[in-house]
């Protein structure tokens, strides 16, 4: 790597054992607004498939007090890398958000974490809008019957022999009144041909939504396990379409991997190194070439857009390595290596390292001062770390 560079930063252990602590994906808001409480959940078990029986705990840390871990609530409808989508719900000062399972579905809860009063809507959800009312969702069954390790286990997939399914896709939620209404369905996209693969006997899901910072448009991958749901590995293709599902537009035709958006109109998207994507255009640029490493690949722009942060996949030494990167000048920092033991590796899945691994997933904090990440390297299980950055990102 070119213009690269290795620096020591301030780093917390935010939890402890026994109970093993994480939060999951890298595009949900950990912090609160006042930045005093990280929000994290606590499993008493490891290395193995979540089943419907198994609960978690949701909870949130106090920086300000000792990192004392108070308990908030509980699921049964989580999974190993995207947890019960646990964040704080934008546009509120004090209430979060996560998903469960009832014994008539999947629901979601949202709490007041100052006064203790919660409501619960009637589905789960997987991407927040921007003004905190309103939610997308899809069918977290069919997610995790073709990709496991991403959707939740305990209910069937009622759709598992249909290739494509009419009424089972992307759904608006909303959040004041329960209501729920799907606005693009599996069926409808599979019928947008694909330019070079066939699709006819591929087993259709959705993953990955996420709404752009207006929350005007959204992104979300389409992705097919070819030989009616039994080949691997799956294909993808990217999409954006309008905040009620209108006007869907293929953004990356090809394979990708992790995106996540710089601003309203553009995304970073791990494709042919990080190439930066206009939405309704294509691509228009790229970030990084021959210094961001393409192993894993969980970026976020930091705010005001000079800084981006990013992590890898275990090496053949067995380490994970999170890293800045400096637009302007092209310089990648590196933060620290973690160790990810083994165990944490499941190669019979042929997922990647498997379900159960631990992926840094690098979190930002609202001030673009601090990074929590999730990591196994200390030998007492995933939990979580605060680094300090800010040093590093005033002095350029």
């Amino acid at each position: 790597m070119n213009k690269a560079s290795t620096v020591t930063v301030p780093i917390y252990q935010l939890t402890r054992g026994p109970g093993h602590h994480w939060f999951g994906y890298y595009d949900k808001q950990q912090f609160d607004i006042g930045q005093r409480y990280v929000l994290g959940m606590e499993v008493g078990f490891e290395n193995r498939r979540p089943s419907g029986d198994d609960v978690i705990k949701v909870g949130m840390v106090d920086l300000e007090s000792a990192n004392e871990w108070i308990d908030l609530g509980q699921s049964r409808a989580w999974c190993w890398q995207m947890g019960c989508m646990l964040q704080w719900l934008p546009g509120h000062r004090n209430e979060i958000i996560w998903n469960d399972r009832s014994e008539d579905g999947f629901v979601c809860h949202i709490l007041d974490v100052a006064s203790g009063k919660k409501r619960t809507l009637p589905f789960a959800f997987f991407a927040v809008h921007p003004d905190g009312k309103t939610a997308l969702g899809l069918d977290f069954e069919r997610l995790e019957h073709l990709r496991p390790g991403y959707g939740y286990a305990g209910i069937a997939d009622k759709n598992k022999d249909i290739l494509a399914p009419e009424d089972a896709g992307i759904y608006k939620l909303d959040l004041e009144t329960g209501e729920k209404k799907l606005i693009i369905s599996l069926a409808e996209i599979a019928r947008i041909p694909d330019a070079t693969r066939d699709m006819s006997n591929g087993m259709h899901y959705f993953n990955c939504l996420l709404f752009g910072p207006g929350g005007e448009r959204f992104a979300f991958l389409h992705r097919w396990r070819l030989d009616r749901g039994t080949g691997w590995p799956f294909k993808t293709r990217m999409f954006t379409a309008n905040a009620d599902g209108t006007e869907p537009y293929i953004l990356v035709p090809g394979g990708c991997g992790h995106f996540n958006w710089r601003d309203s109109r553009h995304l970073v998207v791990q494709a042919d190194g990080f190439g930066i994507y206009q939405d309704q255009r294509g691509r228009v640029g790229e970030i990084g070439r021959g210094v961001m490493p393409s192993s894993g690949g969980h970026v976020s722009y930091l705010p005001g857009g000079e800084w981006v942060v990013g992590d890898t996949y275990a090496d053949d030494e067995r380490k994970q390595h999170l890293y800045l990167f400096h637009v302007a000048s092209g310089e990648i920092i590196m933060l620290g290596s973690f160790e990810s033991p083994m165990e944490y590796a499941d190669k019979s899945a042929n997922n990647y390292e498997g379900e159960w691994r631990c992926d840094l997933h690098p979190r930002v904090s609202r001030d673009g001062r601090y990074l929590v990440i999730d990591s196994t390297h200390d030998g007492s299980g995933r939990q979580m770390y605060m680094l300090d950055i800010s040093e590093v990102v005033a002095g350029r």
